[in-house]
Formats: C-alpha cells, sequence, structure tokens
C-alpha cells in the first residue's frame, strides 16, 4: 500500500536501488541514436538517455522484464498476475489532486520535447508511450488507452487509432454531433498506470480507476481543459483535440518488428502544454520487448484464466518472444486424459482471436525455454495424431502473411505431451542427485 501518489521518478528510484537502471555516459540524438541504444538494451535494464539538444531525459526499457513488472506493482516474484487481476477487482475512483504539471504551463512547442525517430522508413519520430485520455459524448464516460503520435509541426500530431477501439468510437460519437473529440495526453507516468492504460477494459470503464486498484488507492489525478482527468504524476500533459475534419498518412514499425502498411490518419491539434519541475520524457522502442510485454501482459493473464477454465490442471501459459508475444504460445499441463491438450488449444484460439500457433507440453517442460519445447515436439509429438489445424479462421492484422481484408488465417495446434498410452519412463528426462544444490556451489566458483 502507498501512501501517496506515485510517479515515475520514485520508480526510477526503486529500479536504481534494485541494480536495474542504467544512465548512458553521453549524450545522445533523438534521431535514431536513442532508439539504437534502447534497442542494444532491449531485455536490460532500464535506460536514462540525456538527449542532445533538449532539456528533457528520454527514459526507456522501464517494463522490458516481468521482474520489473513485478517491481512496479509491489509483489514478490511470480505474483504479478494474481496482483493484476486483483487489481481489476478492486477498481476504484482515485482521488481528486492538484497535479504537479500545473505549475508549469507553457507555450505550446512539440520540437521541445525530445521525440525520437525510431526507424529509417517510419513517417517520422513518434511519442510512443502517450496515454490519450477522452470521453464518450453520448454517456460521458471517460477512456484512457495508449496511442502513437507522430509529430508533424509544433503544435500537431497524426494519432494512430484502431477503428472500432473506445478511442475510436468516442472519435466517431464527438464526429456524428458535429464536433472536434477534446484529448489530454499524459507522457511519463508511473509504470502501474501504463500498465492499466494497456489493458483493453470494456467499454464504459476507466483504466485509471483500474490503475488506483493496481496501486492500493494511491494513485490521484487532475482535472484540465475540457474536463479530463489525468494522472497527476504525469511529467507531460498535452491537451488538444482530434479534428473531426482533418486527416495525414502514417507508416511505422508495428509490434511485430515489421512495416504496418500506410493509413491516412486523424490530425490532434494540441493547445495547451504542461510540465512537472525536472520532467523526463517516457520512449517505447516499437516492436521491441517493451512494447511487446506492454500488448501482451493482459492478454498472457486472460489466456491463462480461460485454458484453466477449461482444463484445470493448466499450470502455466506463455505467450513467446519468437511469436512476438503475441501470435505464439506454450500452454504447459499436467495430462491427466488423452483429448485434453486438444481441447486447451481450441480454448487458447478462443480466448485469443491473433493467436496462429500453439503447443501444449507437459510440466516438466519449461514453456518459456525455446529449446524445452522444441525438444517437447521432437520426442512427444505424432503429427498424425497431435496435430490441430484451424483454416480460415480470424487472425491478426498484424501478421502480414494473412488475408489483410478479410483478416483470416490459418491456425496450428501441436500436442507435444507424452502419449498416456505408452511406457511412462520412456519420456522420464534422466536427473543428476543433488545437481541443484551442487549447481549453486559450482556458481561460486
Amino acid at each position: 500500500m502507498m501512501n501517496e501518489s506515485p510517479t515515475l521518478g520514485s520508480f526510477l528510484k526503486r529500479l536504481d536501488s534494485e541494480g536495474e537502471l542504467r544512465e548512458i555516459p553521453r549524450e545522445l540524438s533523438p534521431a535514431f541514436e536513442a532508439a539504437a541504444a534502447e534497442q542494444f538494451f532491449d531485455s536490460g535494464r532500464a535506460l536514462v538517455i540525456r538527449a542532445r539538444g533538449h532539456d528533457f531525459p528520454i527514459v526507456a526499457n522501464i517494463l522490458n522484464t516481468k521482474r520489473k513488472y513485478e517491481i512496479a506493482l509491489g509483489v514478490p516474484p511470480g505474483g504479478a498476475e494474481d496482483a493484476f487481476s486483483n487489481a481489476i477487482a478492486k477498481a476504484s475512483k482515485p482521488r481528486e489532486a492538484t497535479g504537479g504539471f500545473l505549475k508549469n504551463d507553457v507555450k505550446v512547442d512539440l520540437e521541445r520535447l525530445p521525440v525520437v525517430s525510431h526507424f529509417e522508413r517510419d513517417a517520422g519520430p513518434y511519442v510512443t508511450s502517450s496515454l490519450v485520455m477522452a470521453r464518450d459524448g453520448r454517456t460521458g464516460a471517460q477512456n484512457m488507452s495508449v496511442h502513437r503520435l507522430l509529430r508533424v509541426s509544433k503544435d500537431s500530431f497524426v494519432i494512430r487509432m484502431v477503428e472500432g477501439r473506445h478511442l475510436h468510437r468516442a472519435f466517431a460519437v464527438a464526429g456524428e454531433a458535429g464536433g472536434d473529440l477534446p484529448v489530454a495526453v499524459a507522457i511519463g507516468v508511473h509504470p502501474a498506470v501504463e500498465i492499466a492504460a494497456s489493458y483493453q477494459a470494456p467499454y464504459g470503464v476507466d483504466e485509471l480507476d483500474i490503475a488506483n486498484g493496481m496501486l492500493g488507492g494511491a494513485l490521484t489525478t487532475t482535472e484540465v481543459e475540457g474536463g479530463l482527468r489525468v494522472p497527476s504524476c504525469a511529467e507531460i500533459v498535452l491537451v488538444g483535440r482530434i479534428l473531426r475534419d482533418r486527416s495525414m498518412d502514417d507508416c511505422m514499425v508495428e509490434m511485430l518488428g515489421n512495416y504496418d502498411m500506410s493509413r491516412k490518419q486523424p490530425v490532434v491539434k494540441v493547445e495547451r502544454m504542461y510540465h512537472r519541475d525536472g520532467a523526463v520524457y517516457r520512449d517505447i522502442l516499437p516492436g521491441g520487448r517493451e512494447h511487446r510485454l506492454l500488448m501482451s501482459y493482459a492478454v498472457e493473464v486472460k489466456l491463462n484464466r480461460a485454458v484453466r477454465d477449461v482444463v484445470p490442471t493448466t499450470r502455466r501459459v506463455v505467450l513467446t518472444d519468437g511469436g512476438r508475444n503475441w501470435l505464439h504460445a506454450v500452454i504447459q499441463m499436467k495430462k491427466r486424459l488423452q483429448g485434453e491438450p486438444k481441447n486447451a488449444i481450441l480454448a487458447a484460439f478462443a480466448a485469443h482471436p491473433s493467436l496462429k500457433h500453439v503447443v501444449v507440453v507437459d510440466e516438466d517442460i519449461d514453456p518459456a525455454d525455446p529449446v524445452a519445447v522444441e525438444y517437447a515436439v521432437a520426442s512427444r509429438f505424432q503429427a498424425s495424431e497431435g496435430l490441430v489445424v484451424v483454416k480460415g479462421a480470424k487472425g491478426s492484422s498484424l501478421d502480414p502473411s494473412s488475408d489483410q481484408k478479410l483478416l483470416l488465417t490459418d491456425k496450428m495446434g501441436l500436442d507435444a505431451t507424452a502419449s498416456l498410452t505408452k511406457d511412462p519412463g520412456r519420456f522420464e528426462m534422466g536427473r543428476i542427485p543433488g545437481y541443484d544444490k551442487m549447481k549453486e556451489e559450482m556458481g561460486r566458483i
């Protein structure tokens, strides 16, 4: 339980105390150099980068490992999944407070921000950590979600929205009424707020309430122009409107690490700009491990619940790094009946329609170890018995091999568990007595 509203700065201090923070020893340009450093340390320590020509340092890679999720949520190793589930159940309105950013109301100039250019064919520099707050004009419900913003001038962005998602629905409601959509954008918050913003809550549920649940009721919010509530812990806040009658092309690298197709997207006109004293600028490398974990973490929690509902002896479901934490999963289970792995495969496809490939392994196989999973396929899988193929199912628009118009793809599941009709001793891995104790001793030599 936290007694005061946590900030990104307080989290960085915690990471530093845990040996999880690194400061790059020289200034780097926001034009590709910062992105190169982020990619080099993709699975390593969080980074603080002094941005050449800018007052705001860049902070990145703060949520690129599950250990950092545990630190952010204040839970012991292995406790993040339960903490996430409990936070949803304990969601509540944050307390109102005066934001630390309000005292620095500055002239709108988006070029003051060290917005990073990440990849050579991107349409330009993108803000990748922007949490966008907006209200549905019909219901009055506020929503918070993560969107990338392409900087196109000193006061304008192009915003990437997915049709049918919550912000797009609010934008459509405003357009039907003949108006623009007021928005507030927070850049740089305590990571629990980012985790909550990445969760696809039911329409009408404010993700700020979920963030407050994650932080034990310690989150506070501040009201800005347009009556929108913004996390008081925000480093930088922008207030403006998504214009109903202006759009531009954008092109960027997506979650899988490949370029998405160019799309016409609306323009955001920024009218107010605030920042905290000593503010830092938050960046997320597109397609990097941090981006993938933010997108997939809540989905992995959902997958674990959904598959366990069908096969209660499921131990763990992992979205794999090789599948970019989105398209491929491994299910670990204690098999009791011969057909259970196939039931688990179908349950996973139903729970996460973007899944393309699922492997089911026994409880002696680590589902997060690709070598162990490949061993299970090599020694326990028979294609004539354990292969499940689903043709023409709904897939992911991120997969360039799928039918991009109809969003159809073929899916495959592999039952790589030991057959219950064969001698179990043939599948048992050889073990050396006392190995774990000896491993510790050898590690100290």
